[in-house]
């Protein structure tokens, strides 16, 4: 049986992309960022390897949710002590700390990788459309 032939890439060149939230599903969205953020998107793409590019998303604050997702979807957090299950709705998450609602749902659509951490720091959240990031395409 033959061995199949692995070109690795020397280097890694990142890009840095622009998305616009608004009037999108988060869904879409997130999947959208982590598939760019993961490095899918690229011809040479190695799952063992942290290929991925730069993603700022503008406008998070103006995303949409579909059905009742806004009343019905919790979000769960425990302290470590008993008793100490703490439960919000994604109304209240969503409208406290917009961008903390797009970061937790791309960063449980990245694989459970060593690297996953630094893949999400190179995700930029902005909520209105003003940034300083430079930007080389937007999608």
């Amino acid at each position: 049986m033959q061995s199949q032939k692995i070109t690795l890439p020397k280097t890694v060149k990142r890009v840095w992309y622009q998305i616009d939230a608004s009037s999108q599903t988060m869904g879409r969205v997130a999947s959208k960022i982590a598939n760019l953020l993961r490095g899918k998107h690229k011809r040479n793409f190695t799952p063992h390897m942290d290929m991925g590019d730069f993603v700022v998303a503008v406008n998070v604050d103006k995303l949409k949710f579909t059905g009742k997702k806004m009343e019905q979807k919790m979000y769960y957090r425990h302290s470590g002590y008993l008793g100490g299950l703490k439960s919000s709705t994604l109304k209240t998450e969503f409208l406290k700390h917009p961008d903390q609602v797009l970061r937790k749902a791309v960063y449980n659509m990245l694989d459970d990788i060593k690297f996953r951490k630094t893949l999400v720091s190179r995700m930029k959240l902005v909520k209105g459309t003003e940034h300083n990031y430079k930007i080389d395409e937007t999608l």
